[in-house]
């Protein structure tokens, strides 16, 4: 590990017993830093280390007084924000389990959770999002009491749901606690958790069937922070130094570790976002030093800089691609001939820096998680002088199993395991992974718990190569292969890639298992159709019909474009048009914007047969 100014080491994590240490640790250390930032009408506010330490400790002695005992469960709902990591280690300081939930949650999703988990208590942030929980509350056996973030009109209060108690009653409960010495040196009002006590229960998004409880413990979380640690180390990340933007759902195992836990074992700043929409905006406002992001937002990312490159001049547009071409080719080779080494030079002044500031202008790296990255993208992105590091986990592995090193990237793999943790190939190229940061096991679930960690080694359910350096590569999740009536298997996840990665295609899923080709739906750009519908739609000769074939007509050239890249039995035959995007609100993509397979077939399985 590289060494730190003094006085500005990280939190030596293997030293730690359980994650609300590091913050008071942090807290001791330097109890003045801003430590969590939120954006208000009048700009952004900062809580220090001792108010979130501080609002820790009477927040968990608030809940113990309320009743919570050790080990019971509490659901969490909230979008980020400060309260979020508050009312996160005041669950754990008190010697609860945190158990997450996404905001997007339907009230039959909320009820699952509290049932499946046998939950004592919720905390919820905001009247919308109580409206979808606290039915869930009402009718579990074992919810006894709530939180509320914000203020909640009794309009949203079930008549027959457990006691509801504010925020700050909750605080001020606490603090009356603290005073009278209910205080055992550490966290208060209760035993300190230990490494192998579980701290969170996190129900996987569910890409398939119901979601299952994954049973985390302080020390999983813990290790996985520190053997990121030294990778970043590379690229410069500093204790007390970096600034994080936290827009991924918190309640997503990645976004929780590596946007919350790890800035918090490095002191770093965290900036909560207000959403997807706000980004452009607040990276300019905030200036990040590290991005945490899912590849479906790289790739908008980078679908809004070509749309915006296409309205330049044509001379602006061709350093563009000058850029690129150079970068790309000093990424492949390591090096330039003498004279494309003088024209790179300068276009770092005159493309990479004006790109590097519509990111803020200080990312050290963009790193990419929760799905596979389209190689092709993550290319553009590093000839263009912005450092994309590709890695890979699970939630069932705390989440992070592998990361690139950041000064020796292999873009088109996820990296190596992290110090510590083992890898191997099951005879079926199943990917098994061993290590300090494994599950616990599932909630409730010896005999799943079983079949997937088997001697120690978690077998992951993905399929993968590693190559000669150790670096690996997902092939594909093996019960997404598709297996052709022929007897020929192919990873649909790769040829959606290529159907993506057209300017016409916003999403798409492919189809064919037992069948004898395959077929896809595809989604449309939004702003290739509003601009196919101004050149085509407007003429008064051209009738629906018409425009539909010629639409349909534009479409099939896309589609034959996309075949001359792949092999023939990955060749796309035929296609369906999608009404409406895959989103979150319908079901048809997790959280983290990977598509829900199963959901997309149950709403349009009978277009994608008759496609037969």
């Amino acid at each position: 590990m590289a060494e730190h100014p003094a006085g500005d080491a990280p939190v030596a994590c293997q030293d730690m017993s359980n994650l609300p240490s590091v913050l008071f640790t942090q807290a001791a250390a330097r109890p003045d830093a801003d430590l969590l930032w939120a954006r208000g009408q009048d700009g952004w506010r900062a809580h220090t280390r001792r108010e979130a330490a501080e609002q820790v400790q009477a927040l968990a002695a608030g809940l113990r007084a309320l009743g919570l005992d050790h080990g019971e469960r509490v659901v969490l709902v909230s979008e980020n924000r400060p309260e979020f990591l508050i009312a996160d280690l005041a669950i754990m300081a008190a010697g609860g389990i945190t158990v997450p939930a996404y905001t997007t949650n339907t009230e039959a999703d909320h009820a699952h959770v509290l049932q499946d988990s046998g939950a004592a208590a919720v905390i919820v942030s905001s009247p919308a999002l109580a409206g979808r929980l606290l039915p869930g509350a009402a009718a579990s056996a074992s919810c006894r009491f709530g939180l509320t973030i914000d203020a909640v009109s009794r309009a949203h209060l079930p008549a027959n749901g457990p006691p509801m108690h504010t925020w700050a009653d909750a605080l001020a409960r606490g603090r009356t606690a603290l005073a009278a010495g209910g205080h055992n040196g550490h966290g208060p009002l209760g035993a300190e958790p230990g490494r192998d006590d579980i701290a969170t229960l996190i129900y996987t998004s569910g890409t398939g069937g119901k979601p299952k409880g994954v049973m985390l413990t302080h020390g999983n979380l813990l290790a996985n922070c520190a053997s990121i640690h030294p990778l970043l180390d590379e690229i410069g990340v500093r204790a007390n130094l970096e600034r994080f933007l936290s827009f991924l759902p918190l309640s997503h195992a990645y976004e929780r570790t590596a946007g919350q836990f790890f800035p918090l074992t490095i002191g770093a700043e965290i900036f909560y976002s207000r959403g997807v929409e706000h980004l452009t905006t607040e990276m300019g406002e905030v200036r990040p030093t590290i991005m945490t992001a899912v590849p479906r937002l790289y790739e908008l990312m980078h679908q809004r800089l070509m749309a915006g490159l296409r309205k330049q001049a044509g001379w602006r547009q061709r350093l563009f691609h000058v850029a690129v071409r150079l970068g790309r080719r000093r990424q492949a080779k390591g090096r330039l001939d003498p004279v494309s080494a003088v024209a790179d030079r300068a276009l770092e002044r005159l493309v990479r820096d004006k790109v590097r500031t519509r990111f803020g202008g200080r990312l050290k790296g963009m790193v990419s998680g929760g799905a596979a990255l389209n190689p092709e993208i993550g290319r553009d992105f590093l000839a263009l002088g912005l450092r994309v590091i590709q890695g890979y986990g699970q939630t069932e592995a705390a989440p992070v199993i592998a990361f690139n090193p950041p000064n020796h990237v292999k873009i088109d793999t996820v990296g190596r395991p992290l110090p510590g943790v083992e890898v191997s190939l099951a005879p079926d190229n199943e990917l098994l992974v061993r290590g300090p940061n494994v599950m616990k096991g599932y909630w409730g679930l010896p005999e799943h718990t079983a079949r997937t960690i088997k001697d120690g080694w978690l077998y992951t359910g993905d399929l993968a190569q590693i190559d000669e350096d150790g670096y690996i590569t997902i092939t594909d999740r093996k019960k997404d292969i598709v297996v052709l009536s022929g007897g020929d298997t192919l990873s649909p996840a790769r040829v959606e890639s290529v159907l993506t990665r057209q300017p016409e295609v916003a999403q798409a899923m492919v189809y064919g298992d037992k069948r004898p080709h395959l077929v896809a739906l595809v989604v449309p750009d939004e702003e290739f159709m509003r601009t196919w519908a101004s050149e085509n739609g407007c003429p008064a000769e051209l009738s629906a019909l018409s425009r539909m074939k010629a639409f349909h007509d534009q479409m099939d050239r896309v589609l034959r474009r996309v075949n001359r890249e792949v092999s023939q039995m990955e060749r796309v035959r035929r296609f369906a048009v999608a009404p409406q995007p895959f989103t979150v609100d319908n079901d048809m993509l997790t959280p983290t914007m990977k598509i829900r397979r199963h959901k997309i077939r149950e709403a349009y399985g009978e277009v994608l047969e008759n496609l037969y």
